[in-house]
C-alpha cells in the first residue's frame, strides 16, 4: 500500500507541476486559455517549487521501499 501511495503522490505532483509551468507559460505570453487564470507569477512558482519538492520526497520515499 506505502508504494501505491508515493507513486500516486508521485503522479499527483508531476501533474500539478506540469500545470503550474503551463500556467506560467501562458500568462507570458499573454494566451487567455490558462489553467489558474494567471494568478500571479510569485503563485506558480511557488506552485513548482512545492509540487517539485513533493515530487522529490515521493521519489526519496519510493527509494526506501524497495
Amino acid at each position: 500500500m506505502e508504494k501505491w501511495l508515493s507513486w500516486s503522490s508521485l503522479g499527483v505532483a508531476a501533474v500539478l507541476f506540469l500545470l503550474f509551468l503551463l500556467d506560467l507559460v501562458l500568462s507570458l505570453v499573454d494566451v487567455p486559455l490558462q489553467p489558474f487564470g494567471g494568478l500571479s507569477l510569485v503563485v506558480d512558482v511557488l506552485g513548482m517549487l512545492a509540487s517539485g519538492l513533493l515530487v522529490w520526497l515521493a521519489w526519496d520515499a519510493l527509494r526506501e521501499l524497495r
